[in-house]
């Protein structure tokens, strides 16, 4: 599946602002299901100092350096990108038992130990174990349980976009069993990592469809996220609890990281005083 991917960030001040120093991670990741075929970043005003690095889990980001005063910033990303199946459903009983896939040597590997670790917004919690044993089953693949646990979040966990905000804390999450698909991919991590798990958080973009008959908005579709498991013997397999799937074709990668945290699509410091107002605008269009 063939897609055009445009992300709109625009940040407007109430006064003038200047030394504006911001990072992005906005640049799709190229994967062996995933190849981004074209890719643009545009910043308006034009940065006086620009330039990318690649970080500790792979992604590419952008430094950003803004010096004369503005009052607006807009960053605009467009990309076109080819998505294939990737068959994960039929593989999920080939993975190793939690058993082996938690003492497995691979483990070793710096980025993979990373994330069996509590981290700044996932931290290990006594009731999120006790939600991974509900599902637990010892005749079944690490993955395979993994799957009901995907489900158990999906069924039990009501989405409510008015709950919570990009740092409402996991413990409030299962208080209230409701939130977001940032809080269930995060609480998802916390059961894994507190059974030795390495689960990564994944950022990107999911496509939407309107119902028969109705026109597509331009710019509703929003970022998403979901989380991805380590087995030794398969790699890295993506869920997504939010609706209770594994991650495929509609499913656009951007970026890995430990949490949220790691992954923030566009951040910074600046000069200046004043309030702002803060315009997201996502928009996932097939091409096929």
């Amino acid at each position: 599946m063939r897609y055009q991917l445009s992300h709109l960030t625009r940040y407007q001040y109430q006064r003038p602002i200047a030394n504006s120093y911001n990072l992005t991670c906005l640049q799709p990741r190229q994967l062996p299901w995933q190849q981004v075929l074209d890719v643009q970043l545009k910043v308006t005003p034009m940065p006086c100092t620009q330039y990318s690095h690649v970080d500790l889990f792979g992604n590419q980001r952008q430094f950003l350096h803004l010096l004369a005063p503005h009052q607006d910033m807009t960053v605009q990303l467009q990309a076109q990108i080819d998505v294939h199946p990737r068959q994960l459903a039929a593989q999920l009983g080939d993975g190793l038992s939690l058993t082996d896939a938690t003492e497995h040597r691979q483990l070793t590997d710096p980025v993979v130990a990373l994330c069996r670790h509590a981290s700044r917004n996932i931290p290990l919690l006594a009731d999120a174990a006790a939600l991974w044993q509900q599902v637990y089953r010892a005749d079944l693949s690490m993955l395979q349980n993994v799957a009901l646990l995907n489900q158990l979040i999906y069924q039990e966990f009501q989405y409510d976009p008015e709950f919570s905000t990009v740092v409402t804390p996991i413990a409030d999450v299962l208080q209230h069993k409701r939130g977001v698909c940032q809080d269930f991919a995060q609480l998802a991590i916390s059961c894994l990592r507190s059974q030795g798990v390495a689960a990564r958080y994944v950022s990107g973009y999911l496509e939407t469809r309107p119902p028969p008959g109705q026109p597509r908005l331009q710019g509703a579709d929003a970022s998403h996220a979901w989380f991805a498991v380590f087995d030794p013997r398969l790699g890295w397999v993506d869920f997504d609890p939010t609706n209770n799937v594994l991650a495929d074709v509609q499913h656009l990668t951007l970026a890995f990281g430990r949490d949220y945290a790691d992954v923030v699509p566009l951040k910074g410091v600046l000069q200046g005083i004043g309030e702002h107002q803060l315009q997201v605008a996502v928009d996932v269009l097939a091409l096929d």
